[in-house]
């Protein structure tokens, strides 16, 4: 199969660093490349020492998954670096999750790696390099547009990644590169297999990289000790239900495991209050929003409409079908957006992505988003 990049220059006179993460994606990334002739250097980012940070071996970015990268470099003859960028990847990425659930938001840190380690650090580094580009293996399409480079989502709605990359910048996607946006996941493991790459059957990564077993309240707890600290679990009406040990086990919408036996109605948690140690529960109407503000505002087009209310498609998690909503970008960072539909449970500390038809336009960090019931 041969991959066209866009560029002017022949296959074998583009140098193209493919960020490897020791998976079948980037693999296959980094095989398509090579076996149509571009300049290609492989770098896997080793991002934590994974048995101090959690006791357990083999995961991304660390231990098994560097060595499978190197097996593949070795394997298609091209040159592979592992970069060590624990220190910036525990600043950025680790420290501001572990924070996040103290102050009682609901964290992305798949974002904000992209954001910070990956697509600053790592493509600083490709440039170094003499890169004329760098390429990964996230499912998501870049469209060269009339005024500027476009994002748009990959073909395999099921294998999407876009939602994850609202806070690319335009001078980074003109440097980015996605050869896997026009492929089902299946034929990107056939390639696999057709490459005799050893990953071709490895599973895919379904934890936080850095949480492998779920369970992120004890990476928590081991980063900010004080975090589990007890409270009363209070429903809406002011009666308090319950006790729980430390508002970062709770996530705005939760249900299970709430401790609040007996209680003749289903409860979901509504509001965190850190301060108060407080778990705010009641029925599920009090979830429902349709008004969010959202800060760190990245915009992805030349032309920015200040001010003026935009018809567009938003999604606030990532496997969620786009819902209409109405976006005003308010200034550089910071927009506001009214759903049609009211939608439930949503979290500040998310993020809310808008979408014109396939085209990502950028997206936003949910500052607050007050509920219809007693909450504003």
């Amino acid at each position: 199969m041969s991959i066209d990049l866009g560029f002017s220059k022949p296959p074998e006179k583009t140098r193209i660093v493919v960020a490897m993460s020791g998976g079948v994606d980037s693999s296959v990334t980094a095989a398509l490349l090579a076996e149509t002739g571009y300049d290609v250097i492989g770098m896997t980012m080793q991002l934590y020492d994974h048995g101090q940070a959690i006791g357990k071996k083999g995961a991304c970015c660390a231990g098994q998954d560097i060595y499978d990268a190197r097996q593949v470099a070795d394997r298609l003859g091209f040159p592979h670096y592992i970069l060590d960028y624990e220190s910036k990847f525990k600043s950025s990425v680790i420290d501001d999750f572990a924070d996040s659930y103290v102050q009682g938001f609901t964290p992305l840190p798949c974002v904000r790696c992209n954001q910070t380690v990956k697509f600053q650090d790592l493509l600083n580094a490709a440039k170094d390099l003499d890169a004329d580009g760098m390429a990964t293996g996230h499912y998501v399409r870049r469209i060269q547009g009339v005024l500027c480079s476009e994002l748009h989502s990959a073909v395999d709605d099921g294998k999407d990644q876009s939602f994850f990359l609202f806070a690319t910048t335009l001078p980074q996607l003109d440097f980015l590169r996605f050869p896997l946006g026009d492929l089902p996941k299946s034929e990107t493991r056939k390639h696999a297999q057709r490459l005799g790459l050893k990953v071709a059957d490895k599973p895919d990564s379904q934890d936080i990289c850095f949480v492998p077993n779920g369970n992120y309240a004890s990476i928590v707890n081991k980063l900010r000790p004080g975090a589990v600290d007890p409270g009363d679990i209070v429903h809406v009406n002011g009666e308090v239900l319950g006790q729980h040990q430390g508002t970062i086990n709770y996530t705005i919408g939760q249900r299970r495991g709430l401790a609040v036996g007996g209680h003749p109605d289903p409860l979901y948690v509504v509001k965190i209050d850190p301060e108060k140690k407080q778990v705010i529960v009641g029925p599920r109407e009090y979830l429902a929003c349709d008004r969010l503000s959202l800060k760190d505002v990245n915009w992805l087009d030349r032309d920015y409409y200040l001010n003026q209310p935009l018809d567009l498609m938003v999604k606030i998690r990532s496997t969620q079908k786009a819902m209409p909503a109405i976006v005003t970008l308010e200034d550089t960072d910071k927009a506001s957006v009214i759903l049609n539909e009211a939608d439930y449970g949503i979290a500040p500390g998310q993020a809310c992505v808008f979408y014109a038809g396939s085209r990502m336009l950028g997206g936003g960090w949910i500052e607050s988003a007050p509920t219809l019931g007693l909450f504003s």
